[in-house]
């Protein structure tokens, strides 16, 4: 039999704790997960205002301008696990308003790569402070051996959510 144990409640979350399994832990984990997510949110959110853009628009700048080896739709729509059709929208949008640039690439004519414009330089600027304050805040009152193991635990779990995912998929017909 599973049962289930509120053990106390922390900030906005109910802990429950599954006395069979560890699901209790998952779940606090998500909750937490978002609590993270929303703060950068709100710290993003004044960059997009100032130049108008939709949080998708701004995350694909940044995300150009960190992972420049990553720079065609499809690298987008793999890493960031985005749709194709936002990503194909937000991408007209970036070069309708001058932030961004497609070429062919010259060896395979099937390649269309994205570069960042000059005229994207405040963004940027202004979207690697946002970065900054945002690893500053949660990182705060940690030592580097526990922001360093902080990473390492991190980077196992995205794995396992990276392989849950493939093999969801796998059951799971693809997008078209």
């Amino acid at each position: 039999m599973v049962m289930f144990l509120l053990t106390r409640r922390e900030k906005n979350t109910i802990i429950v704790q599954n006395r069979t399994t560890e699901g209790g832990r998952t779940m606090y984990f998500c909750d937490e997960h978002r609590g993270i997510t929303r703060y950068y949110e709100i710290l993003k959110s004044s960059v997009c205002e100032k130049y108008q853009l939709r949080q998708m628009e701004y995350d694909i700048l940044m995300f150009l301008y960190n992972n420049p080896q990553h720079n065609t739709a499809a690298d987008i729509v793999r890493y960031r696990k985005s749709t194709k059709s936002h990503v194909s929208m937000s991408l007209k949008v970036l070069e309708e308003k001058g932030l961004i640039e497609r070429r062919i690439d010259k060896d395979s004519k099937k390649r269309v790569e994205i570069y960042i414009l000059d005229s994207a330089d405040d963004i940027i600027k202004d979207g690697i402070r946002v970065q900054k304050q945002f690893a500053k805040d949660m990182f705060n009152g940690l030592t580097d051996d526990e922001i360093a193991l902080c990473k390492q635990i991190f980077k196992k779990i995205c794995n396992n959510a990276e392989a849950c995912i493939k093999a969801a998929n796998k059951k799971v017909p693809a997008e078209k």
